[in-house]
């Protein structure tokens, strides 16, 4: 099988934010491997169109983070880890960021808010006042808040990245996946993102479980 192209968008962005993060040399060729992490086959949704995706959405909610850029790096590694069948996939990307963005010369303290941000997506449940994990959550749930073929599409791709699981075992847990997203005190937690994604987000998760609740 061919290599997959490297988006030299993506590419760039991560140049240059790194470049005003303050590292060291060139950062080429750690986002290369970044980007082939982000095109591995196993991947249906986490892909580089989700990346791409999540980043606009922390450009468009940057006003209510305290360092942006922390949480740019957070998207960068939070699903860099992606296998469907491990439960030690945010632990494992932390431990990347880590030894990535150490290896570039960054701050220790912002490779340590790093790192917490991206183990804050197993649960996207941030303390009040948590300003840089709210972003973070927010734009990596904004998805939920998409027009509904956008989010059956949605739905469609995390089903693919889970075919190994027969449907009866999918349709519980992926509806207690669900059910625990609702359950959460707030489902976005910035007033920008609360105004723009919460009400169409909450049709359309409780429209999934209505769906996986009657093919069962």
């Amino acid at each position: 099988m061919p290599d997959t192209p490297c988006p030299e968008d993506l590419l760039a962005d991560w140049t240059a934010l790194l470049h005003r993060c303050g590292a060291a040399g060139d950062p080429a060729p750690a986002g290369r491997e970044l980007l082939r992490r982000w095109s591995e086959p196993q991947r249906r949704y986490h892909t580089t169109d989700h990346l791409r995706a999540v980043l606009g959405h922390v450009d468009a909610l940057a006003a209510h983070a305290d360092d942006p850029d922390a949480v740019r790096l957070a998207v960068w590694f939070h699903d860099a880890v992606y296998r469907p069948d491990r439960s030690e996939n945010e632990e494992r990307s932390a431990v990347l960021a880590v030894r990535a963005l150490t290896a570039a010369g960054l701050a220790a303290a912002r490779v340590e808010e790093v790192a917490r941000l991206v183990r804050l997506t197993v649960t996207h449940h941030p303390e009040s006042g948590d300003r840089d994990g709210e972003v973070l959550c927010d734009a990596d749930l904004a998805v939920l808040g998409g027009p509904p073929q956008a989010y059956a599409a949605y739905a469609a791709a995390v089903r693919e990245e889970y075919a190994f699981v027969p449907e009866p075992d999918f349709r519980a847990g992926r509806a207690a996946v669900l059910r625990q997203l609702l359950a959460l005190p707030a489902l976005y937690r910035t007033p920008t993102a609360h105004a723009r994604f919460d009400a169409a987000a909450r049709a359309n998760l409780a429209a999934e479980i209505a769906g996986l609740e009657a093919a069962g």
